[in-house]
């Protein structure tokens, strides 16, 4: 079994070597085919999250080195426990991989990505920058049949978050306005379940990367903004007559948070899934004065998976670009997200 792994945080991952996981009870080995490499996993990677100004959000006990990043994983059964039921040598799945303790009341109201002892595959235990992995339960094994293997992996946390961000949409009118503020990986991917999920909704797309913003408006956006722009939120809110419905920050930094907090309309939500990093304030009367919501989204469910495979099965879910490059890639790939040289998404070949 090779892995890429963190040997020490901030450090380029090494290729290390060491026996195939031998399952016990209800684990399953899987073969890992594909792997797709998430911005979290900078942070992961460098073993903090910026909270503003010099204050840094400490992440490297999360896990014990060396450790394999990656959450995003596809693969086949290679090997299962005793325990182990409706499961079989060869079959094909992606892993949903934010799997908790089990047996807290979170867990068991089906809120495992909620979990306060989380097992997270390649962020608490070992993850998919490797050929095998191991899945605690067979529960966690989703059928991709009839979607792409490597973009099935994707949907594990970028198509995750997206669809999970956009099912915390309320009370939106015919024809108003959702808007994208970061068209990375899982912004792309926001605006294409939110073409299915709201049919009739304007999407707008808000980057400071021309090449995204282009991308955003062959994938549907009506407006698309360069944040950079100093008027961009000002003309925002004159074409779309007072603002938007719901404005998802997908980067989640000082500037994208006041991007978004300005152009979303009187009784508007804004839903924060970006992990950037920065820090943001409000004078409180402004809360009921405006009426807003501000709403954090953490990744999504397993069940919330499944309903999002099943509406991808349907073919109403545009692909979003994506590259495939050898796992040994693996540290470039990092470096291109830190620098923001990536469009869409970035998946590992891991039988490479």
């Amino acid at each position: 079994m090779k892995s890429q792994m963190i040997v020490a945080h901030g450090a380029p991952l090494e290729e290390v070597s060491e026996a195939n996981p031998s399952p016990q009870g209800t684990e399953v080995l899987l073969r890992i085919n594909h792997c797709g490499v998430c911005h979290s996993d900078v942070h992961l990677h460098d073993g903090y999250f910026k909270l503003g100004g010099e204050k840094k959000l400490d992440t490297t006990g999360l896990h014990t080195l060396p450790f394999t990043l990656g959450h995003e994983i596809e693969g086949e059964v290679s090997a299962m426990g005793g325990q182990a039921k409706n499961v079989s040598v060869g079959q094909q799945c992606a892993v949903f991989p934010w799997i908790g303790c089990g047996e807290c009341t979170v867990c068991k109201n089906g809120k495992e990505h909620m979990c306060n002892q989380p097992r997270a595959l390649g962020v608490n235990v070992d993850g998919g920058y490797s050929d095998h992995v191991l899945v605690p339960h067979p529960r966690y094994l989703l059928s991709y049949e009839g979607i792409p293997p490597e973009l099935a992996a994707t949907y594990m946390c970028s198509g995750l978050t997206a669809f999970s961000a956009l099912k915390k949409i309320r009370d939106m009118g015919e024809d108003e306005a959702i808007a994208f503020v970061g068209l990375g990986g899982v912004g792309m991917m926001g605006m294409q379940f939110a073409r299915a999920l709201f049919p009739n909704a304007r999407l707008i797309g808000a980057d400071v990367n021309k090449r995204k913003l282009e991308a955003a408006s062959q994938a549907g956006a009506s407006l698309v903004y360069n944040t950079s722009e100093e008027d961009a939120a000002k003309r925002l809110l004159k074409e779309t007559k007072g603002g938007v419905a719901v404005a998802i920050d997908f980067v989640g930094s000082d500037a994208s948070l006041g991007f978004a907090n300005r152009i979303v309309r009187k009784g508007g939500k804004v839903i924060i899934v970006g992990l950037f990093g920065g820090r943001f304030s409000m004078p409180i009367p402004m809360f009921p004065l405006r009426a807003i919501s501000l709403v954090g989204s953490y990744v999504g469910s397993l069940s919330e998976t499944k309903e999002m495979l099943e509406l991808v099965r349907t073919g109403h879910v545009n692909a979003i670009p994506l590259e495939v490059r050898p796992i040994d890639t693996a540290n470039q790939t990092l470096d291109d997200l830190r620098a923001g040289d990536v469009l869409g998404r970035v998946v590992l070949d891991c039988t490479s």
